[in-house]
């Protein structure tokens, strides 16, 4: 049996130096520890139970299938200082069906990011009964 000890998800942009403004500046993603030199060095930023990585240079970006879910307290305030960075926003908060109000944003190589607000009353904070 693997015993995991902790985890991150790892990015490899076609331009470090744009994701690491974006991530940091712009999403204000706290870092967490940086290594290596240059422009590829790696910079591992908090994702509140996680971590995301960003190192490397990739020739081509990311595979669609890759998305980010970043769950924020308030995510109408996000959508307001985010839209101020000049962050692109793909979809502005919207309460789904399933009771989450989410909003999309992408980073600059297409990486699409969902920020969830899980409401007081959603069953992910609350199961009555239980």
């Amino acid at each position: 049996m693997v015993h995991v000890l902790g985890s991150r998800t790892l990015l490899t942009p076609t331009d470090p130096e744009r994701s690491r403004t974006f991530y940091g500046e712009r999403l204000g993603l706290s870092v967490y520890r940086e290594f290596g030199t240059g422009p590829e060095r790696g910079t591992v930023y908090f994702l509140g139970g996680g971590f995301l990585e960003v190192s490397g240079r990739s020739e081509t970006p990311p595979s669609p299938a890759i998305r980010l879910w970043l769950q924020v307290d308030d995510v109408t305030a996000a959508h307001e200082e985010l839209r101020a960075q000049g962050v692109d926003v793909l979809r502005p908060p919207v309460r789904e069906p399933w009771g989450l109000i989410e909003m999309w944003i992408a980073d600059p190589d297409g990486i699409r990011i969902a920020l969830v607000e899980v409401p007081a009353d959603h069953p992910m904070r609350y199961r009555p009964g239980i």
